[in-house]
């Protein structure tokens, strides 16, 4: 039988990562000319960048079916296929309304493999290395952040006003890889036990090297059994009631940090300062390369200090920045630092969200959930992310432009709901470290029901 390293593996999966950490960042670079194009006022081009948000909240609401039902790589694989052929259209489109409706599909496809991604990593990974193998989903996104970032620059630079349609188009390339390479990947063992496949399931923990894959098999049946006897496969039980509050409160969490909404108006962020379009451009690159840096600078902590220090740690520092931030802009005193404050406060809080929030709400969403039900808690914790993410991308350009508001009180709001996330990672969030699956099925079902 020819075996895989599960590692390899797993990192063609978190391709899926680099999907939608791609399209969030791209769009940062097209605001102005489709502002100007279709001569729209700051709600419209809220909308317009929203729309695919708007999309993956319903694309999360959908996919739990499907992926219960053929699986999750043939999921995938539909998934990635139709989004290289949604992000054409974009690139393509004639009029604002044809751009808008394969935004929306391109979205929805977004929304389906943000589910899928790391819920397929975690349950083909061991568990004393699952947290850094479904933190490569993280890691894809902010490499594809920081690409997008670079991409959008060097294409506005050098074709200049029609440059949105080849940001929008350049998204083809990695959907068709993941396309092809999702070929080369087994299906997720834990799934084929679930559809009582229990040989193929074998044989794939065989392949990726399992150290003990009959008695792998063995725990996932006797779990599965278990999940069936206490709710047939029901997500809103009793039993599930804890890991379904810690899902929707990180994930909610997530985006009140104001982490969509800063990386994707980034630019429009630095022209407030008093920054030209192309320098904002320019320094929206250093914002992904915090991002990518300090991602990185997860992957060696995660299962070693465990999850809830990183959330801990990164809270203190992100209040900290944001705070100088809400100062800035405040004061409207922009010279702090030789006058590159806004630009290191940002990266600041960049550097604590990625290695913190930003590197360990995927990894905790994937394994706090039953086998039978996990499909259904992700697109759960998905749903409430995005759902987050829709509202604050739609509505920051407004709140910040406003008289009344403006970034200061906007940055302030991020700065105080990061306060609060540092008390509920201190006295809410589990320690999931170094535990299978199914050991932290147990501990969650405990404290459902005490």
């Amino acid at each position: 039988m020819k075996q895989q390293n599960v590692s390899t593996v797993a990192l063609i999966i978190a391709l899926g990562g680099f999907l939608f950490g791609y399209d969030i960042a791209m769009m940062s670079g097209t605001t102005s000319q489709l502002e100007q194009l279709f001569v729209l006022n700051n709600f419209w081009l809220g909308f317009t960048v929203a729309i695919a948000i708007i999309g993956t909240i319903i694309g999360t609401l959908i996919i739990g079916k499907p992926a219960e039902k053929y699986g999750r790589k043939n999921t995938l694989i539909f998934l990635s296929g139709l989004f290289a052929l949604s992000a054409l259209g974009a690139a393509f489109a004639v009029n604002w309304t044809m751009l808008l409706l394969f935004r929306f599909l391109t979205g929805i496809l977004l929304g389906c493999i943000s589910v899928v991604t790391p819920m397929f990593i975690a349950e083909i990974s061991p568990a004393k290395r699952r947290g850094r193998l479904v933190l490569l989903n993280q890691l894809f996104v902010v490499i594809s952040l920081f690409l997008a970032f670079v991409v959008n620059y060097l294409l506005a630079k050098s074709i200049g006003s029609g440059s949105w349609r080849w940001m929008i188009g350049v998204e083809a390339i990695p959907a068709a890889s993941f396309f092809l390479l999702l070929n080369r990947v087994p299906e997720s063992p834990r799934w084929l036990v679930n559809q009582n496949r229990n040989d193929e399931a074998l044989t794939v923990f065989t392949r990726i090297k399992a150290n003990n894959p009959q008695e792998e098999v063995r725990l996932v049946q006797k779990s599965v059994e278990q999940e069936e006897k206490m709710g047939h496969g029901k997500l809103f039980v009793k039993e599930n009631s804890f890991p379904i509050t810690i899902a929707i409160l990180m994930a909610a969490f997530n985006q009140l940090a104001g982490i969509n909404a800063i990386m994707i108006y980034a630019p429009r962020v630095f022209e407030m300062a008093g920054f030209d379009a192309n320098i904002s451009l320019l320094q929206s690159i250093s914002v992904g390369a915090t991002n990518l840096v300090f991602t990185l600078v997860a992957l060696t902590l995660i299962d070693r200090y465990g999850r809830r220090s990183l959330l801990m740690a990164g809270s203190v520092g992100m209040v900290f920045f944001l705070g100088m931030l809400s100062k800035s802009f405040f004061t409207e005193d922009y010279s702090d630092l030789g006058g590159y404050g806004v630009m290191i406060y940002l990266m600041g809080f960049i550097a604590f969200f990625a290695f913190s929030q930003g590197a360990v709400l995927w990894v905790v969403i994937s394994e706090i959930f039953p086998n039978k039900v996990r499909s259904k808690g992700q697109a759960l914790g998905s749903f409430t992310h995005w759902i987050m993410a829709a509202a604050l991308i739609w509505g920051f350009p407004a709140f910040a432009n406003m008289p009344g508001i403006g970034g200061g009180s906007s940055f302030a709001f991020f700065a105080f709901m990061m306060l609060i996330h540092f008390f509920f990672a201190w006295k809410v969030v589990p320690e999931t470290k170094g535990k299978s699956l199914e050991e932290i099925q147990a501990d969650m079902k405990k404290r459902s029901i005490k």
